[in-house]
């Protein structure tokens, strides 16, 4: 008997497999905390999100800075993956697991003059430019080498993501982009400038958005501006839509198909005759990759029931960070009474919690649980803070797990203190 919880996650006869493998069987082999990852998955996430703008000429470039490990890269590559990059070490990243440099955008607002060199001389599709500033810088670097520097601004449409604050990013209170005023004037300076090449417009308005709406309206602003660019002789290839279309961090809720997303934004570009540029990452990779972890203590108080697991807030930084749920079961199916819990990690900070107050069979000393929705945010937020090192990764191909990042080891920790 199969019990689904995600695509390629799942029940089998009550024990927790990905992609046909035993959850335990994987912390046995690799130990835990562990990174676990479905190949399967991650096609399955890409082909929902890609597939559903496929009327348009486009690019899904994954946001590396969601999970950048190689392996996982080289999948969506394979796939026909670009990547939306955020430092030279993304970039290195992407070129490395063979992303093709004309699917790459490199966005952020502090690109060092080394970091632009590096990407202009890989010959990256673009630059997407956050200030006056920058935009001076990038034109400096590109004539010190001799290459025209393909440029997008990025601007802030003003819209409310309705998300968390921290991951809003498109009000003109965010240190992100330009204003929609100032936006023109910046153009018109950028086709000005002998080494710099405007091809394009960018938005990314937050992370997490559950309301496919909010994307209309962003990308109807943008559209206005394009338009009055292109009366003024300036054309716009590329319309850059950002990612931030959220997934369902609880099972038991439907996600959003990445077809409503579609309806909102598709008809728009099409009026314009720009190639679509998306930026999705905790959407494709969130739901293909879990984190498992063994309950080392459990603590119980007269009112209060502890799991202390191996991992920690270092390991899995987003419920202290945002407050952020992740749905935990165990690996073993239990049909025992619920209880409320708190999950807890072995940080030395009260913040170190992995989930508060949260209904949960009884579980016992040993045993493994699986933190979901893990595969995005988690291993690349992860430090190694109270000198822990950091976890393995695994990913799950055709019913073979095969070790993608060593787990850390003490002489890590110190290798460059020398």
């Amino acid at each position: 008997m199969v019990e689904e919880i995600y695509p390629h996650i799942y029940y089998q006869n009550g024990i927790l497999e990905i992609e046909g493998v035993k959850a335990e069987k994987l912390a046995e082999e690799f130990g835990t905390p562990l990174y676990v990852y479905s190949r399967k998955a991650l096609e399955y996430w890409f082909s929902e999100f890609d597939g559903a703008f496929k009327e348009l000429p486009h690019i899904t470039c994954f946001a590396v800075k969601s999970c950048s490990n190689v392996h996982v890269l080289k999948v969506l590559k394979e796939l026909g993956a670009g990547a939306d990059t955020v430092s030279v070490g993304e970039i290195f990243r992407a070129l490395n697991a063979g992303i093709d440099p004309k699917k790459i955008v490199f966005a952020g607002v502090g690109k060092r003059p080394d970091e632009i060199e590096y990407a202009l001389e890989k010959g990256i599709l673009m630059f997407n430019v956050e200030s006056e500033s920058e935009l001076y810088t990038i034109n400096r670097v590109a004539e010190n080498l001799g290459k025209v520097a393909p440029i997008a601004f990025r601007v802030n449409p003003e819209v409310d993501p309705k998300t968390h604050p921290y991951i809003s990013t498109g009000l003109k209170e965010s240190k992100f982009g330009v204003t929609l005023e100032e936006a023109v004037d910046l153009y018109r300076k950028a086709r000005e400038l002998k080494w710099l090449n405007p091809i394009g417009i960018h938005f990314h308005i937050g992370s997490q958005i559950t309301e496919p709406s909010v994307f209309k309206e962003a990308a109807v602003k943008v559209a206005n501006l394009v338009k009055e660019l292109h009366s003024l002789g300036i054309e716009i290839e590329f319309f850059d839509a950002g990612g931030g279309l959220g997934i369902n961090y609880n099972p038991a809720e439907p996600p959003i198909p990445a077809t409503e997303l579609a309806k909102q934004i598709v008809p728009i570009v099409k009026e314009l005759g720009c190639k679509l540029i998306l930026e999705p990452g905790r959407r494709i990779s969130g739901n293909a990759g879990v984190l498992l972890t063994r309950i080392i203590y459990k603590k119980e108080r007269e009112n209060k029931l502890f799991y202390i697991v191996d991992a920690g807030m270092n390991d899995l930084a987003r419920p202290s960070l945002y407050g952020a749920y992740h749905h935990i079961i165990p690996a073993t199916l239990k049909v025992s009474p619920t209880k409320t819990a708190d999950v807890v990690g072995p940080i030395c900070e009260t913040g170190d919690i992995l989930a508060k107050d949260r209904e949960l069979p009884l579980l016992e000393e040993g045993e493994i649980i699986a933190i979901l929705s893990a595969g995005a945010y988690g291993f690349t937020m992860a430090s190694n803070y109270n000198s822990r090192p950091r976890p393995a990764e695994v990913l799950v191909e055709n019913g073979k797990p095969r070790l993608i990042r060593q787990r850390e080891t003490l002489a890590d920790l110190i290798a460059r203190e020398f």
